[in-house]
């Protein structure tokens, strides 16, 4: 199968992000109603007209049509995929979370080594896991030519939590694939239409669905986006017994929040670039406080535009001096929730210790949501003025 040659046809397919969000799954239509029902059901009657033992399924295709158990699949999640397929250019499999996704990922490509950078803790937590219960071993990206081999997994993020900076993708893949190792690209920072992972080499493509694609802080869900049919549907029967498909009514919530998804993360980004580019600019006015400001769009190597062609992601982080003033930052700002997570319409700060383990302890991750970009810059100037005349 020329993969590359299917992706191609399948693009030429695609009509604008704005018109698939909102259609790509019409075609999942099972009643007259505009917006899609909640299904609550954990279990749907059998179709008399289609009795057929599970032994002498050809493939699971049926239950995309003809729900079984909501565990294998159910109306909402089928839709998901079909969206997610289009928007993604590729075949979708959607899971309960974006952690749930990147451990089914690591079960079906069964690694015997993760060579890994900077990346979301909870990632590495998994990595750990494997390593403990089955000994599959760890190594930095700098060691891909010392000992990767085929079959590895490569893990990039880039965007990189916390940091919303970027690395070269392309560059990492022409690395891997040179040692016969596969490439997965967690791509949750900067999702279409700010990046297209798959244009510079990537296996695979992982996504958070909690983040950008749900929107409003209210569901879990994470997806896998492969290049080969095949692929997603061992993905699926993998889903079956890890029990990680998406819920019901969270589901339902993802539909809603894909609809207006690009307005989202359009007005995110250039929110995000606005404040950086306003904190940077007047950096030497909070000296006592702000000691370095992290995002993509201060970078200055080429691949960077190159890859984030459709704006800069909505996450950056700075660090300050001291912990304490970490501590008290997030007390200062009107319109920042002091929270974890990232991507919904309302900006948050965090003081990135109080979660993550491995991070600077005077690191505050920014997530900036849909308010008006001149009013999170006055309530952060406002905030960062306190603490510099403290100080």
């Amino acid at each position: 199968m020329d993969v590359k040659a299917d992706c191609t046809k399948r693009a030429r397919k695609m009509v604008d992000l704005s018109t698939a969000l909102i259609h790509g799954d019409d075609k999942d239509n099972r009643v007259s109603d505009v917006a899609p029902p909640i299904n609550v059901s954990t279990t749907f009657r059998y179709d008399d007209d289609d009795l057929v033992p599970w032994t002498e399924r050809e493939n699971l295709d049926f239950m995309e049509k003809k729900p079984v158990y909501s565990r294998l699949a159910h109306p909402n999640s089928t839709r998901l995929e079909s969206i997610f397929s289009e928007i993604l250019d590729g075949y979708a499999v959607i899971y309960s979370s974006g952690l749930a996704a990147f451990y089914a990922a690591m079960v079906h490509y069964n690694p015997k080594k993760i060579f890994i950078g900077q990346s979301y803790h909870g990632v590495r937590a998994i990595a750990n896991i494997l390593t403990r219960n089955y000994g599959i071993k760890q190594y930095p990206l700098e060691d891909i030519e010392k000992y990767a081999s085929e079959g590895d997994i490569v893990h990039l993020e880039s965007p990189v939590n916390p940091y919303g900076t970027s690395s070269d993708i392309e560059s990492l893949a022409r690395r891997a694939h040179a040692k016969g190792a596969l490439l997965i690209v967690d791509s949750t920072f900067a999702s279409p239409p700010l990046q297209y992972a798959w244009n510079f080499g990537a296996d695979i493509i992982l996504y958070s669905a909690t983040k950008y694609f749900g929107g409003h802080s209210d569901l879990l869900s994470g997806v896998i986006v492969v290049k080969e049919e095949a692929t997603s549907r061992q993905l699926k029967d993998d889903r079956i017994y890890l029990g990680t498909n998406v819920a019901n009514l969270e589901s339902f919530m993802l539909l809603r929040s894909l609809r207006t998804y690009e307005m989202r993360i359009t007005k995110q980004s250039e929110n995000a670039t606005k404040i950086v580019k306003f904190l940077s600019d007047h950096q030497s006015e909070f000296d006592k406080v702000l000691k370095t400001i992290y995002h993509s769009s201060l970078q200055t190597e080429e691949f960077v535009k190159k890859q984030l062609v459709g704006g800069y992601g909505p996450v950056f982080a700075i660090t300050l001096h001291t912990k304490e003033q970490c501590k008290r930052l997030p007390l200062k700002l009107k319109y920042f929730h002091h929270a974890t997570s990232l991507g919904g319409i309302e900006s948050l700060v965090e003081w990135r210790a109080m979660t993550d383990p491995y991070i600077d302890q005077t690191l505050i991750r920014v997530s900036v949501g849909c308010e008006s970009a001149n009013d999170l810059i006055k309530d952060l100037a406002s905030a960062l003025k306190e603490l510099q005349d403290a100080a």
